[in-house]
């Protein structure tokens, strides 16, 4: 009896998964953290699944060496490969190169480490930014490589395009199971609100928080009105916008069920595209902000839409609850309210 004992725990020992985040601190890697801690269905915490959630701090994933470190320490099973070189368009256009070698260079020591320590799945992350610049609508996971990438972000966008060619690679010639995710534009707790350089939902959400801080003080002192919160454009352009915790869901899903080397497009579908006046809205509804809202029409709209298909991802998950985009914003607001002096901001 003794003896079959150990020989069971040897066996639940050897089942073991541990998964590997990179990139563990971010906006999805928090999310995926919050979605196995919190979920009580099926996207929750697994008996015999050890997750860990890795910092920059931890090591560069630039360097094959600290790599491998890390590699050596942990043992993962399996990889969730978030980490990544990221900036908002202002950044993505001055420093092409840096977002092309380092983001080579991180997928490369992350996928070819994995290989070395004959893991048995990765699923990195890759975005709709890999998409051709002159497509037709919607675009779908086959269209990854039919012509180049917007000229704004090329070498951001080539960086992760390859990992769609080394997953295919890594397949065909060892057998590996490599796979990618392509998110459509994501937000929720922990993003970067930084003003100069983050996305359009935290980017709206801090300055309209300012607004209304700086409004209030006002009003009472003078009764007047406080910073306007203006939004860049027209506010016209559409978008898919998927919170952070439903991508979160999405991609335990991958990690456990989906077993194609192709990659999948996690989004909400084509009738949930929202225009940026929406976004805007639903922020001042959030935030209870009373004071003037106006666009910028100088400023520039960018593209006036990006629709992607999210056909594949509901002939695997037809039931799957998206949350509804009204209360993913008042989420993402009181997280943003209440950790306001921790979030990143570009003000700490």
């Amino acid at each position: 009896w003794y003896e079959d004992r150990n020989l069971n725990r040897k066996l639940i020992m050897a089942q073991e998964k541990v998964i590997l985040v990179t990139g563990g601190s971010g906006l999805v890697g928090k999310a995926i953290e919050w979605v196995i801690e919190n979920d009580t269905g099926r996207f929750g915490r697994k008996e015999g699944e050890k997750w860990i959630f890795l910092t920059s701090k931890e090591g560069d994933l630039r360097s094959v060496e600290a790599t491998r470190a890390i590699f050596d320490k942990y043992k993962p099973t399996h990889v969730i490969h978030l980490a990544a070189l990221v900036g908002g368009l202002f950044k993505n256009m001055k420093y092409k190169l840096d977002f092309l070698r380092d983001n080579l260079l991180i997928n490369d020591n992350v996928l070819h480490t994995a290989h070395e320590h004959k893991v048995q799945k990765v699923v990195s992350c890759l975005s709709t930014c890999v998409f051709p610049d002159k497509t037709t609508y919607p675009i779908d996971e086959t269209m990854i490589h039919n012509g180049p990438p917007h000229e704004s972000n090329f070498g951001y966008a080539y960086a992760k395009r390859l990992i769609d060619t080394q997953n295919k690679a890594y397949h065909d010639q060892f057998g590996d199971h490599f796979t990618s995710v392509i998110p459509t534009n994501v937000f929720g707790p922990h993003d970067n609100y930084d003003l100069q350089d983050s996305h359009v939902i935290p980017g709206l959400l801090h300055k309209c928080y300012l607004a209304k801080s700086m409004y209030l003080p006002l009003i009472s002192l003078f009764n007047q009105n406080g910073t306007p919160f203006v939004v860049a454009g027209s506010g016209k352009p559409l978008r898919q916008f998927i919170y952070s915790r439903d991508l979160a869901k999405l991609f335990i899903w991958v990690l456990r069920e989906y077993n194609e080397i192709d990659p999948i497009i996690l989004s909400v579908g084509e009738k949930d595209e929202v225009s940026i006046k929406d976004v805007a809205d639903s922020i001042v509804k959030a935030l209870n902000f009373e004071g003037n809202y106006s666009f910028d029409t100088s400023k520039a709209d960018g593209q006036y839409k990006k629709t992607a298909s999210n056909e594949k991802l509901l002939r695997y998950l037809p039931d799957f609850k998206f949350t509804p985009f009204d209360v993913a914003i008042k989420e993402s607001a009181d997280w943003f309210i209440e950790n306001y002096n921790t979030a990143r901001t570009g003000h700490h």
